[in-house]
């Protein structure tokens, strides 16, 4: 088999882990892989790079990704879904990298034409649904924590309140559990309103005790009221902002998308690729044909006779299949 591996969106950290075991464990096999260049990009263009033995050596501790990335959505592009199909034919199997956006164009693929593809939930953000962790949380969280500490002798040296602004379009995960860690007075986050009167009479009663500075938390996704962000937005519908005055050069809002992984993190991606690898066979793997096995047993619909959807099968890993 030529198994094609993509990364797509921001890059986090463990990336390079699970592309070094999806390929080990194919090679095992006697599998060809390739490397797809820029997320779906690369499909749409067919940007294929091979990965052998040279070009993941030494990749197991290194941030970002070696196959690079963009955020392109092939669904948004003239074209692109037919060129994306044609690309199909030079892979026999797509494991897609990504967080909600790239691995929402792997479903879509997998329910438009049929694509054989699998999915792998990589994200700081913790925000995907069907696994209870995702690739490059356990480093931001570790990154954000770190930069919050730092931040605590120099707020009470000069009195200030300070904000810390860290990732999270969606949900709060990196600001609830940073924050928790490093001590933080106030956590703002997405999924709870804020009113800004309520933040600012807290920290006022918190002085009132005898404290000098205070460290506020904010997800990047919270929607502060006055402070709607508004101006253009990518292909998947996500806002940007303008270099010249969104600017955050503190360290918890841009070191964790390239830093070294966190020991666990590594850790994880190594069990991506001997489960991995078993689902882009033709027949599933193993864990398919016992599945298929069982469901005949009971009288069950045969698997494929159902729609595709994303299931949870292991704890850290989404697989693209069949009911």
């Amino acid at each position: 088999m030529r198994i094609g591996v993509l990364t797509g969106g921001g890059d986090c950290p463990g990336l390079n882990a699970v592309i070094r075991a999806v390929a080990r464990r194919s090679w095992e096999r006697g599998d060809e892989v390739v490397g797809v260049r820029e997320g779906w990009k690369g499909m749409i263009d067919q940007l294929f790079q091979p990965l052998g033995p040279a070009e993941i050596s030494g990749i197991l501790p290194r941030g970002g990704t070696i196959i690079g990335t963009t955020r392109t959505n092939p669904y948004k592009v003239d074209g692109g879904i037919e060129r994306v199909k044609a690309a199909f034919e030079q892979i026999d199997a797509l494991v897609a990298i990504g967080g909600e956006d790239t691995l929402g164009v792997a479903a879509s693929v997998y329910a438009d034409f049929g694509a054989p593809v699998v999915g792998v939930p990589k994200t700081i953000d913790n925000d995907l649904a069907g696994t209870d962790y995702t690739f490059g949380f356990d480093t931001a969280v570790h990154i954000c924590t770190e930069a919050i500490d730092r931040l605590h002798t120099t707020a009470e040296s000069h009195n200030r309140v300070m904000v810390v602004e860290v990732m999270g379009r969606h949900t709060g995960w990196i600001a609830v559990m940073s924050g928790i860690a490093g001590g933080a007075d106030v956590i703002l986050i997405p999924e709870i309103p804020v009113e800004l009167d309520q933040v600012c009479e807290e920290i006022r009663r918190r002085h009132a005790r005898g404290k000098n500075f205070s460290i506020v938390v904010v997800s990047e996704g919270c929607e502060l009221p006055g402070a709607e962000d508004k101006g253009e937005v990518d292909q998947f519908g996500h806002r940007l902002r303008d270099p010249r005055h969104g600017a955050r050069p503190h360290p918890a809002r841009r070191q964790p998308d390239g830093a070294r992984p966190d020991p666990r993190d590594p850790l994880r991606a190594q069990g991506v690729g001997p489960r991995r690898r078993g689902r882009v066979r033709p027949d599933g793997g193993p864990a398919r044909r016992r599945r298929d096995r069982g469901a005949a047993r009971r009288g069950d619909r045969g698997a494929q006779d159902g729609p595709g959807r994303v299931v949870r099968r292991r704890p850290h890993v989404l697989r693209l299949g069949t009911t």
